[in-house]
């Protein structure tokens, strides 16, 4: 049977068009209203709209593949630009809002964007504080705030871009329209800075077919359906985010749209969503604080709940097969316990998608025991995002699923995982030595991540570069060992494993400001956070995490010894990427001291 991969539309503009056809009256996108509430689109007022800015974008001389820059938290105008930039026939460049003015204008100045759409004024100072090395930034839109007049650059509203628009679709009725039909499958559509954990951002070069092909391979796997309400509050930044807005185009379903993480609990429960998608970091606190609460609970409560989270994990490692007595206790577990978590994310959820990181097996089997689905994805910003995920009703919690329709994965001797496909990148923004070291003559990405197939299913170990050997030879997969922690310890917030080079591991971890304040408090602990870290009764409570989680370990992986940090880990401080991944150099150069006062104090007799 043909796949309607086979003949996909040469880009998301063309699958804009055919939705707004299909669907004119549907709702599109629901976004946060000043009054508290949820304003709407449809699809046709989305086509609408962005016919406009993309209009007013050529008027201000946008042509094809030039860059248009967005610097904004995830929003609808986000999506907006987005699709105009894209219907313009240019690229867009994706800056995270937390990125620093010197990276904000490397990333601009690298990528030639000459148009930048701004969330506000403080995106715009960003600007202003390096202009002299953007020399081809003329225009700059605003989402919010009034226009400045700046020299040498032209600063608009987004309605003033509208405006400018209309206008210019009243003197050519098909000026977009004759746009979108000159796009090439091949022409670039996205530029997309990776996250920095090994030093500069390189630009990923993302053409027009890779994101029609990420739309249709989501809708041919059934990942949506067209009465799905997805919540959507991940960074449009990110690939992550950008690919299941290409998906939700394919399939039609309404998308809310609010990146304020601060609100994530109670859009939770306003919007009710079907779908939801979160990197595994933002899983784990929730379980943490699951945890935490029922610790604080005490007693019974506490007990009921270790229990309840038992029979979730042991149900969903069975799998289907499992004994009456368990079902049975994981029926009593579901009114005790479950569906309070299932309440927490709005009561209807039918997939949680993770993708990002590798999320530790016992907290994805707890929360599958408990009915919250947790479909674990893979992917890079080389290949768009998607390379496998897991399907509904066949997902299997520890693994990423099978790949995408159309996408080759396969396994290189020395475990490194290489795909081929549609959604692999062109290569890195005017690096052709460092594409050739990823990108080899026969199409394979080789993406710098170990792991294996098991069955078809994709497996993620850790980062080729993470892998460490130990004095004594022996190699150690630091993220596995710090995903097994977090899920044993409620308390955490990162932790960093080290021991390159060294006769043992260590880690340095950073506790979680909202667990660990609550639980100083009962335990009579006073001080700010950095008072309670230091308290050795909070030290006494960490080691005994820390011993249990070395009776998992092999020899060599076991944790010797480890350092509290006086703060967690944060973007601001430059210890984490945009999309939270650790910088482990960084993090490591800080707390130097630290870490050899730990092997110091371990060699001593």
């Amino acid at each position: 049977m043909p796949s309607p991969l086979d003949s996909r539309p040469p880009s998301l503009a063309h699958l804009l068009y055919d939705r707004a056809a299909a669907t004119p009256d549907a709702p599109a996108y629901r976004f946060p209203t000043p009054d508290g509430g949820w304003g709407e689109l449809t699809w046709s007022h989305v086509l609408r709209r962005v016919s406009a800015l993309a209009a007013g974008l050529l008027s201000l001389g946008v042509r094809s593949e030039d860059r248009v820059a967005i610097a904004s938290a995830t929003r609808v105008e986000w999506i907006l630009a987005d699709l105009a930039t894209t219907c313009a026939g240019a690229a867009t460049t994706a800056v995270y809002p937390s990125t620093n003015a010197d990276e904000t204008a490397f990333i601009l100045g690298d990528s030639g964007s000459r148009v930048l759409f701004a969330e506000n004024g403080a995106q715009f100072a960003k600007v202003l504080a390096e202009r002299e090395r953007l020399p081809d930034l003329g225009h700059v839109v605003l989402f919010e705030g009034d226009p400045v007049a700046t020299a040498g650059l032209d600063v608009l509203s987004l309605a003033d871009l509208e405006k400018r628009g209309i206008a210019h679709l009243a003197a050519d009725p098909h000026a977009v329209a004759k746009t979108v039909d000159a796009l090439e499958p091949g022409h670039l559509a996205t530029l997309v800075y990776t996250s920095g954990t090994t030093g500069r951002p390189k630009g990923v070069r993302l053409a027009h077919d890779c994101w029609s092909y990420a739309a249709l391979a989501q809708e041919e796997m059934g990942l949506f359906r067209a009465e799905d309400v997805h919540l959507l509050w991940l960074p449009l930044s990110h690939v992550f985010g950008k690919t299941l807005i290409s998906g939700q185009i394919a399939t039609g379903h309404v998308m809310a749209v609010d990146g304020r993480v601060d609100r994530v609990v109670a859009n939770l429960a306003d919007v009710r969503p079907t779908i939801t998608a979160a990197v595994p970091r933002v899983l784990e606190k929730v379980h943490n604080g699951i945890v935490a609460r029922s610790q604080a609970g005490g007693g019974l409560r506490h007990k009921v709940f270790q229990w309840a989270a038992k029979v979730a994990r042991a149900h969903s490692r069975a799998a289907g097969t499992a004994s009456p007595v368990l079902c049975l206790q994981h029926a009593v577990a579901d009114r005790l316990v479950y569906g309070k978590v299932r309440a927490a994310f709005g009561g209807r959820l039918r997939g949680a998608l993770s993708g990002g990181v590798r999320l530790d097996p016992d907290i994805g089997h707890f929360f599958v025991g408990a009915g919250v689905p947790v479909l674990e994805a893979y992917g890079l910003t080389e290949t768009s995002a998607g390379v496998a995920i897991n399907r509904h009703g066949s997902a299997r919690v520890g693994s990423a699923g099978p790949p995408f329709p159309g996408t080759e994965v396969r396994i290189a001797e020395d475990g490194e995982i290489l795909v081929r496909g549609p959604g692999v990148m062109s290569g890195y923004h005017d690096l052709p030595e460092v594409t050739a070291d990823v990108l080899d003559a026969d199409g394979w990405l080789h993406t710098g991540d170990i792991g294996d197939l098991d069955d078809g299913h994709v497996r993620i170990t850790d980062r080729k570069k993470d892998l460490f050997k130990t004095s004594g030879g022996k190699y150690v997969a630091p993220s596995a060992i710090e995903s097994a922690f977090k899920a044993l310890c409620p308390f955490v917030g990162n932790v960093v494993v080290v021991g390159d080079g060294r006769a043992h591991c260590t880690a340095l971890i950073a506790l979680d400001a909202t667990a660990i304040m609550p639980w100083a408090a009962d335990q009579g602990v006073v001080g700010d956070y950095a008072a309670v870290v230091a308290d050795p009764r909070t030290e006494a409570l960490v080691r005994g995490y820390v011993d249990t989680l070395n009776t998992r370990l092999q020899r060599w992986q076991t944790v010797r010894g480890f350092a509290l940090l006086p703060r967690d880990l944060s973007v601001e401080h430059g210890d984490l990427t945009p999309s939270l991944k650790v910088k482990r150099r960084e993090v490591e150069a800080e707390h130097a001291a630290l870490l050899n006062a730990l092997y110091a104090n371990a060699e001593r007799p």
